[in-house]
């Protein structure tokens, strides 16, 4: 089965809820907890969306976003950036580098559900 949406967050207990709360969704979850393994899992699996925390360890999100946005294959990837709340350098630096959208941490369950489906949905056409 394709996967819908590649998580990328080194938060355990984040992680646990964004796979929960995406599945009780109805899509299909991969999850990574480093930026290196979101890039590999980005080529291997072909996502439709990816959830990328801008802190992850051995590359950052921002690093993994300039990746996706580089690559010819990925370069129109939706992708969601999660960012620590009152972090505006962060969001305005993830905009720079072509974020799709964004949630801010901590988050509200029914805002990333409903950010992760209207990328979806805009990137079905």
């Amino acid at each position: 089965m394709a996967v819908d949406v590649l998580i990328a967050e080194d938060e355990p207990s984040i992680l646990e809820s964004l796979d929960f709360i995406l599945r009780r969704a109805g899509l299909s979850i991969e999850s990574v907890t480093d930026g290196d393994a979101a890039l590999a899992a980005i080529r291997r699996e072909r996502p439709r969306l990816v959830v990328l925390d801008v802190m992850l360890p051995k590359r950052s999100g921002f690093e993994v976003l300039k990746q996706i946005r580089a690559d010819r294959l990925t370069h129109d990837l939706p992708v969601l950036i999660l960012t620590a709340k009152g972090q505006a350098q962060d969001r305005q630096i993830a905009e720079e580098l072509g974020a799709s959208s964004f949630v801010t941490k901590p988050y509200a369950n029914a805002d990333v559900v409903g950010a992760v489906q209207r990328l979806l949905a805009e990137a079905a056409g």
